[in-house]
């Protein structure tokens, strides 16, 4: 599936996809619900990440966990081109599993940026092999581990240091993407002011409360799109006023609209 300049392919390999993507989009604040790896093949970017602003240019290795907030915009006038592998956290979990010979824990990409020619070779390999049209499934699988063990890190146990109450605000809108809410809801359940809710959540989550709603809406649409709905009715489920407003949102996150999505995942 292309469009324009964007490529999604499902591969062999179980909950692994294919992005490749050439343009000059700007990507608001957004999130995946997936690992992600991948390489700026030409031109370069900056992107907010989990450690702050960062800048990749060509060879480098990027990385984004689920739900870390991020954006990117090219730097300069021509753009950026990469390709990325994006990996369920089941994938994720089944490699740490074998990786660490059945322990336990988290684990995330550590690092956002990564800038070494040699894990940057096998990731390329590794692209080529699972997007070929005779991808060799057993080579697939090795390059696979291989990567995941070189770049994922377990996640330190960090303490709790997000607001119960935002985190009650937050899960209203988790719950029940598609329901109308309002700010003065929103800061009921969290027990502070609407300023005081606006300040904090944007520093807990990253997003403006309406922000967090558009995203936690596409989450569901893309759940939805995956299980054939018709993309009228994943608008309506998910809450979007109509398609075309559905369609302008996940443009704007993804790049691609939800047909061509839609035409990518079946």
């Amino acid at each position: 599936m292309s469009k324009g300049r964007f490529k999604i392919a499902n591969t062999a390999l179980f909950g692994v996809t294919a992005v490749t993507a050439d343009t000059q989009h700007s990507f608001p604040r957004h999130t995946h619900d997936a690992f992600g790896v991948g390489i700026i093949r030409r031109g370069a970017q900056k992107s907010l990440s989990g450690r702050g602003v960062v800048e990749a240019g060509p060879g480098d290795i990027i990385t984004v966990n689920p739900g870390e907030v991020h954006d990117g915009a090219p730097i300069g006038d021509h753009g950026r081109f990469w390709q990325m592998l994006y990996l369920l956290p089941e994938t994720i979990a089944a490699a740490t599993l074998d990786i660490t010979d059945g322990g336990s824990g988290t684990f995330e990409f550590e690092h956002p940026v990564i800038r070494d020619a040699r894990l940057a070779g096998r990731f390329r390999q590794l692209f080529a092999t699972t997007t070929a049209d005779d991808g060799a499934f057993l080579e697939g699988e090795t390059g696979l581990l291989a990567l995941v063990a070189s770049v994922l890190r377990p996640r330190a146990t960090a303490a709790a240091t997000k607001s119960a109450g935002i985190r009650r605000a937050a899960r209203l809108l988790d719950d029940d993407p598609a329901r109308p809410v309002t700010l003065g809801r929103l800061a009921q359940e969290a027990g502070v002011s609407k300023f005081q809710l606006l300040r904090a959540f944007v520093r807990q989550t990253g997003f403006t409360p309406h922000a967090y709603q558009i995203q936690r809406r596409i989450d569901m649409v893309r759940r939805l799109i995956d299980a054939g709905s018709p993309l009228a009715e994943a608008a309506a489920t998910s809450g979007f006023a109509d398609q075309s407003h559905m369609t302008r949102a996940f443009v704007q996150r993804y790049g691609v609209t939800p047909g061509a999505y839609a035409a990518a995942v079946h």
